[in-house]
């Protein structure tokens, strides 16, 4: 296990170092000056100079490189080039607002598609199993945008349950910060627990036909118990391994859900930034979305080696 953990954090930690390295030169390869792209025609030989020197522009290639790193590794992540604030600042309330509609989701994603998914693998061809596969094909097949934009209409205009109106903080207004979060989260979780559902399914009914699972049976062990204790625990393998893609899928919906909603999130975030061409705040965003996916899959091997201890380190 020892062994296990030290393969995979350094996996991790190696490719965080190649995520920081493609974005610092990826900005600079951008095709004229940065800081005329940021200040626009009109700015001054002044101007430009001072926006050159605070993206570190003046400085020798290599040196803007270590400096690059030297910076991450004590926490700064640079200045705004448009509010003139550390990106510092503005980053971390961003990226809460984004995990908290992503985990929701995904949360309410694995209780009900598990759930579901287990009903359909034990009522295989049944009506119930016919109607929870043509649900989730369904489900699966709605662009999130579609999703987002029908339960916005639906929810917000013509039957105006949930109108919209501004960001509210949970600790400020705790009712109004509920009211302003279902819509999104059902945009994030109607996909997924899609996915979740037809995965679960179809490792139930492998599982379900297995020769420990047919032995349990001969045992005389009691059918709900063979199916939790052993079939569902087993097909739970195959769920932890997709609830990584979709928590990572999940991170990246968030850009049109965030927009539709208005949430302010880490992905409205940067998409206000590349449209203003604020290349810090880009980095930044980038950095932050690249460290949470890698830990996303960091902690589901982990997962996946808690439950099944037999699995060889590869």
């Amino acid at each position: 296990m020892r062994r296990f953990l030290a393969k995979r954090f350094a996996q991790a930690i190696l490719q965080l170092l190649l995520v920081g390295t493609i974005v610092f030169f990826l900005v600079r390869l951008i095709p004229g000056d940065p800081a005329r792209a940021v200040l626009g025609d009109a700015a001054t030989d002044e101007q430009i100079a001072a926006t050159r020197a605070a993206m570190h522009l003046e400085e020798p290639f290599f040196s803007q490189f270590v400096g690059f790193w030297t910076r991450l590794f004590q926490g700064d992540l640079g200045t705004s080039l448009i509010s003139g604030r550390p990106v510092m600042q503005d980053l971390p309330s961003r990226i809460g607002n984004s995990l908290e509609l992503v985990l929701i989701a995904l949360a309410i994603s694995l209780v009900v598609g598990i759930a579901l998914g287990r009903i359909a693998a034990t009522r295989a061809d049944k009506p119930a199993d016919h109607a929870l596969v043509a649900g989730s094909i369904f489900g699966i097949s709605l662009p999130v945008f579609v999703i987002g934009t029908l339960l916005l209409l639906v929810f917000a205009f013509f039957i105006p349950i949930l109108p919209p109106r501004r960001f509210a903080s949970p600790f400020e207004d705790p009712l109004a910060h509920l009211q302003i979060l279902v819509l999104p989260v059902a945009t994030l979780t109607a996909a997924s627990c899609a996915v979740v559902t037809r995965m679960t399914r179809a490792s139930m009914l492998e599982t379900l036909n297995a020769d420990y699972v047919r032995t349990a049976r001969a045992k005389g062990l009691v059918e709900k118990h063979v199916i939790n204790r052993h079939a569902l625990r087993t097909a739970l393998l195959a769920v932890v391994s997709v609830t990584t893609v979709e928590l990572t899928t999940l991170i990246g919906s968030t850009v049109l859900v965030e927009t539709i909603f208005g949430w302010p999130g880490m992905s409205s975030l940067l998409m206000n930034a590349v449209g203003q061409r604020d290349y810090p705040v880009i980095q930044a965003v980038v950095l932050a979305a690249a460290t949470i996916v890698i830990l996303v899959n960091l902690v589901g091997d982990l997962v996946a080696r808690a439950l099944d201890p037999r699995a060889e380190d590869n």
